[in-house]
């Protein structure tokens, strides 16, 4: 069986994730404990449940991991809002990031479907 490394749904959320870690870099110290990380947290959590679930081997408790990784995500995208409503990121860079969340949404859901 092959690693949760492997898994092409944790690449890409892994991509979304180190973005998302360099995008907070150049915000500002005023957010080091609230937006900044709560989205490093969120983008985190969304590799952790993936890997968490798939390390569990069993199909039940692989799907439920993986729906709240599938949480996780969403509350990433908002936080990316509010990045962008505070204008700590541009449109550009929201909407190179919405793409990148609508690709890990996609294999994610599915990974769930499979």
């Amino acid at each position: 069986m092959a690693g949760f490394r492997e898994l092409e749904v944790w690449k890409e959320c892994r991509r979304l994730r180190l973005e998302i870690s360099r995008l907070c870099k150049k915000f500002p110290k005023s957010e080091d404990y609230l937006l900044k990380n709560q989205i490093i947290r969120s983008s985190r959590s969304i590799t952790a449940n993936i890997a968490e679930g798939h390390g569990r081997f069993h199909y039940k408790e692989n799907i439920q991991f993986c729906r709240q990784a599938r949480g996780s995500l969403e509350e990433t995208k908002d936080h990316l809002i509010t990045a962008f409503d505070e204008k700590y990121i541009t449109k550009e860079e929201l909407k190179e990031l919405n793409t990148i969340y609508e690709q890990c949404l996609k294999l994610l859901n599915g990974y769930i479907a499979y």
